[in-house]
């Protein structure tokens, strides 16, 4: 770190995240590796993309943390005929006192934290409303640009269950977002637990923890996070071993269609980062680069048919990918 004053800053965001934790296991039981997961991604400034089953408490999970962090929070829900104005807002006409005049009302984009419920409910025109936002943090209507407010965090779910009247997120707005997280089902006492605790009176509501400007100020430390160079070398070589090209392993080009792109790396890197802040320490460390290889590689490498038709995933493909590697 530069400075002694970073160090105790890591400290602090350290300290705070077990204080997290805790505030949001007030409401949400288990989950507790997506939470971790939230959490990196928020301080690296990445966006993330939930996909789970109706029913285990997304939505909910996402205002806790909003609720947490003391940070706004938006919720649009995404159905077939939601446009791109609904999103990001629109002109009115209003009287003043200089006649009528356009006047910009916000759409439910302008949040810290937004959660797009069932991205995947509204055709490819509605959902690239989204993607300015997430690039640029920023939106444009009728020729005016109006910046966001900061931080901005997208939270997008989808159902995996239900095809009909869905649509394909296209590969541009999948690789927007830095981490794809599957939210899977609560485990039997977990379950208990969820049941004893929220069939009766009012639970614990979340402390608020850190507000707007001491996220930005934890998001610019995680940058500061030093980082070996073999592990920036580590995570070019997992990448480009993605990519089904004249160099790749055979069983690649025999499994793969398309691997991931430079983006990739670059939320490799910074993901490591913030797990490493997060957890206290002072440098990343391989360990750091392999817990988030899932989460940033699953959306970005798509598999050919016939890997598909062999039941194949990219999850399953990862072991053998970090092995190709020769991390270890």
């Amino acid at each position: 770190m530069d400075s002694q004053d970073d160090v105790s800053e890591i400290k602090k965001l350290g300290a705070f995240y077990e204080d997290f934790k805790k505030e949001v296991g007030k409401v949400i039981v288990g989950q507790d590796d997506v939470i971790e997961k939230l959490a990196i991604c928020l301080f690296a400034g990445g966006h993330s993309l939930l996909m789970g089953v109706p029913g285990l408490a997304k939505t909910l999970l996402v205002s806790t943390i909003a609720k947490a962090l003391k940070l706004d929070f938006s919720r649009i829900q995404f159905t077939p005929d939601l446009m791109p104005t609904d999103i990001t807002g629109t002109d009115i006409i209003q009287e003043g006192a200089e006649g009528r005049q356009f006047k910009f009302v916000q759409g439910p984009i302008f949040g810290n934290i937004v959660l797009a419920d069932e991205i995947n409910r509204a055709p490819a025109k509605t959902q690239s409303a989204l993607l300015e936002g997430m690039q640029e943090r920023s939106v444009t209507a009728m020729g005016k640009t109006y910046e966001l407010p900061k931080p901005f965090f997208v939270l997008a779910t989808q159902n995996p269950i239900e095809q009909e009247g869905t649509y394909r997120l296209p590969e541009a707005q999948l690789d927007r977002f830095m981490f794809f997280l599957h939210v899977e089902y609560p485990t039997e006492s977990e379950e208990l637990k969820i049941a004893m605790e929220t069939t009766g009176g009012k639970g614990e509501e979340p402390q608020s923890l850190l507000d707007a400007d001491e996220i930005l100020n934890m998001q610019q430390l995680v940058r500061k996070m030093p980082v070996p160079d073999h592990i920036y070398e580590d995570a070019v070589r997992i990448v480009r071993l993605t990519r089904p090209d004249a160099n790749a392993p055979e069983w690649v080009k025999e499994k793969v269609s398309w691997g991931a792109g430079p983006r990739a790396v670059q939320n490799l890197i910074l993901a490591s980062k913030a797990r490493a802040a997060l957890h206290g320490k002072f440098m990343v460390s391989l360990a750091d680069l392999k817990a988030v290889l899932e989460p940033v590689l699953t959306h970005r490498i798509a598999l050919n048919f016939s890997a598909q038709a062999q039941g194949e995933t990219v999850k399953d493909l990862l072991p053998k990918f970090i092995k190709e590697a020769k991390f270890d």
